[in-house]
Order: structure tokens, then sequence, then C-alpha cells
């Protein structure tokens, strides 16, 4: 069966990346409160592993195993988004919808195994945002990063340098990396004003969201075909 074509434009397409990193965000800092450990980028786990085996301090059964399996779990994730989505760019006929939903489920095992797993709710959760992070990389020239600032910044930076000096710079490219940045600033603190004021099941919380939005993706997705 023909899926319709959808017009993905530039507000359909930031509005959905903004609440991915608020998400992604709000996971993470989840995380960081529970088991003080990232599970939405790399570079500091990298560092603490690096560290730690400098200090001659590498006890795999305690907190560098966590790093390890988090890093593992990471790039697995983003292995299998490249095995199933195949496609860097934007393109309304991949399977977000179902993809969206997989992560909700990861992250909701993830959020019922913690207590008595933590390390495999750790390799889940940076599994789900490894496929999420490789889910579209690239959008009308841009490097799209959904789970992480580092990128964002930089393109952010890079691009305002690139309009001060005269270039000829559309401003809409500005303005997505500081949107997606402002929403992973606002979905982190969320999480943790709930995690820290009110215990709040966070992780859970988010996996439900995954699954209603990516439920609703597919059923948008495939809504004006079935009206004909």
């Amino acid at each position: 069966m023909a899926i319709p074509q959808i017009d993905l434009t530039q507000g359909r397409v930031l509005g959905g990346g903004c609440l991915l990193a608020a998400l992604a965000a709000a996971v993470n800092a989840d995380f960081m409160i529970r088991a003080g450990i990232s599970v939405s980028h790399l570079t500091g786990d990298f560092s603490r592993v690096t560290i730690e085996v400098a200090r001659h301090e590498v006890h795999w059964g305690s907190s560098v195993m966590v790093l390890v399996v988090s890093i593992g779990g990471f790039v697995a994730g983003a292995a299998m988004s490249g095995y199933f989505i195949h496609h860097p760019r934007v393109d309304a006929h991949r399977p977000y919808g179902r993809a969206i939903l997989g992560i909700g489920g990861v992250l909701l095992l993830a959020q019922a195994i913690f207590e008595r797993f933590p390390i495999g709710a750790c390799f889940l959760a940076a599994g789900a945002c490894g496929f999420q992070n490789a889910l579209a990389t690239r959008y009308r020239g841009l490097i799209l990063r959904t789970t992480h600032l580092t990128g964002l910044l930089t393109d952010l930076g890079h691009l305002v340098g690139m309009r001060l000096r005269g270039c000829q710079v559309e401003l809409w490219k500005i303005t997505t990396p500081l949107w997606l940045a402002v929403s992973f600033a606002f979905g982190a603190s969320v999480a943790a004003w709930l995690r820290i004021g009110f215990g709040a099941p966070v992780l859970g919380g988010c996996g439900v969201a995954y699954a209603v939005g990516g439920l609703t993706w597919s059923i948008c997705k495939r809504w004006p075909q079935s009206r004909r």
C-alpha cells in the first residue's frame, strides 16, 4: 500500500525536533540524578572511563562498567537506526512513527527493570538515545542532533559568526539549533524538577510520551489515504 506524500515543512520538522530534544534531555536528566550517568551523549562518559583507567581504579563491577555499557548501548542504538531507517535526511516515507513508538517501549522497559538491573536500564536508555540521534541527521543542509547540545551550539555559533562576517545565512538556519538547544534545556529542567521535587517516574512518563507521539504520527501519516 502506497504511503501518501506528506509535506514536511520547516515548522513541522522543527516542532518534532524540539519535542524529541526535550524528551531526550528529560531521560538524560533522570539518569544523571538516579544513577550519575549520562545516556544521551558520550563525551563525558569517555572522559570518565579514561580518567578511571589512568588512576588504575577500574572496578568492572561498579561505575566504570555502567559507563562502558552506556557507550555500547548508544552505539548499538545508532547502528540499529542506520539498519532500519538507512537514510540520513528527513524523509516522510521513513518509518519514524514506528521507530519513535519503539523508543517509547524501550524506555518503559528500562523503567521497569531499573531498580533490579540498573546497568541493563542504562544500556536500554542509551540505546534509545543513540537510535533517536541517528533517525534523521540532515535537513536542508543542517546537521540535526536531538540528544545533546555540543553540535547544536557549535552550529549556532558558527552560523552567527558567518552572518556577522556578512555571509548570506538564512535566519531559520540560526534559529533552528537555537530552538533545539532551548528545548533540550527546558526538558532537562522540567525532568529535574519533577524527579527531585516529587519523585515522579520521569523515565516512564517519557516512555509513554514517545509511544503516544509515535502512534500519533503513524496514524496521521496514513489518515489522508484512509479517507479516500
